[in-house]
């Protein structure tokens, strides 16, 4: 018989974060809306990340309210669009079109990935980055246009898709098994936190909701919504991998740029037929 001294001692259950803690934590880490942060570490972060597309849903009201309000007061479509455009970028002081541009630099410099993180973290904007942003402005401003000169619905509706499937672009990029670049940073606080499963379960919710909002229009919309989610998580997939690849992981500027390029490979999609 042993000494009940040499068992060894049980584990303790994993640290949890409350819904509310995770809810602070996406909106404000992700938007300038008021949230005070309750805590800053990982279970935090795992709640966090996997409810940022609600932040995303909030972002799209808000800019959609405003453009719808623009074109059924005769504005025009196109001073709609921009005008939609314009509301995320100020709902977070324009952090993840930073993240786009530099995240450009960072791949455009063909360095090593030690130079390339460094030219990431300087606060000016190379040609890349540039380039970067005025496609990703153009495009969004020409899609959203496009589809608020069919119906306000439909613009209305493409302004709260892309940034929903934005942030759920971030969820998915937070998930266990992507590595940080960066021993510090947001990149570092969230990378790995979100388990595979719960990934996998928000971002089949976010689609069926997809097509649930645009079932109304007949069922090619409907498909068409789901579609462009899926096009749009495939395309941020692709350039996750490409970071990870490049830097050996994934910081807060990556993160940003997968959040504009979701948003806009939404809408181009929408803007299709």
């Amino acid at each position: 018989m042993t000494d009940s001294t040499d068992d060894p001692l049980p584990l303790p259950p994993p640290e949890r974060a409350s819904l509310s803690d995770g809810i602070r934590f996406a909106f404000g880490t992700l938007t300038v809306l008021p949230a005070r942060i309750t805590r800053w570490d990982r279970p935090a972060a795992r709640t966090g990340m996997a409810c940022a597309p609600l932040a995303g849903l909030v972002v799209g009201l808000l800019a959609a309210v405003p453009g719808t309000l623009l074109l059924l007061l005769g504005g025009g479509p196109l001073l709609a669009a921009a005008v939609t455009v314009a509301v995320p970028a100020a709902l977070t002081r324009g952090l993840h079109l930073d993240g786009l541009a530099d995240t450009a630099d960072g791949l455009g410099s063909a360095k090593p990935a030690e130079d390339a993180l460094r030219i990431m973290k300087q606060s000016d904007i190379g040609p890349f980055g540039v380039i970067a942003l005025l496609v990703v402005f153009l495009v969004q401003v020409a899609a959203l246009s496009n589809a608020y000169a069919d119906s306000w619905i439909r613009g209305a509706l493409a302004a709260v898709l892309a940034a929903v499937a934005a942030r759920l672009a971030m969820t998915l990029a937070s998930r266990q098994g992507v590595p940080a670049a960066r021993p510090e940073g947001l990149g570092a606080a969230v990378a790995g936190v979100v388990p595979l499963r719960a990934a996998a379960l928000v971002s089949a919710l976010v689609v069926a909701a997809a097509a649930l909002a645009a079932l109304p229009a007949g069922p090619l919309a409907a498909a068409q919504h789901a579609v462009a989610v899926l096009a749009a998580l495939l395309t941020a997939e692709l350039l996750l991998r490409r970071c990870v690849r490049r830097f050996g992981g994934v910081t807060g500027d990556v993160f940003g740029a997968l959040c504009e390029v979701c948003a806009t490979t939404v809408l181009l999609v929408l803007a299709l037929g």
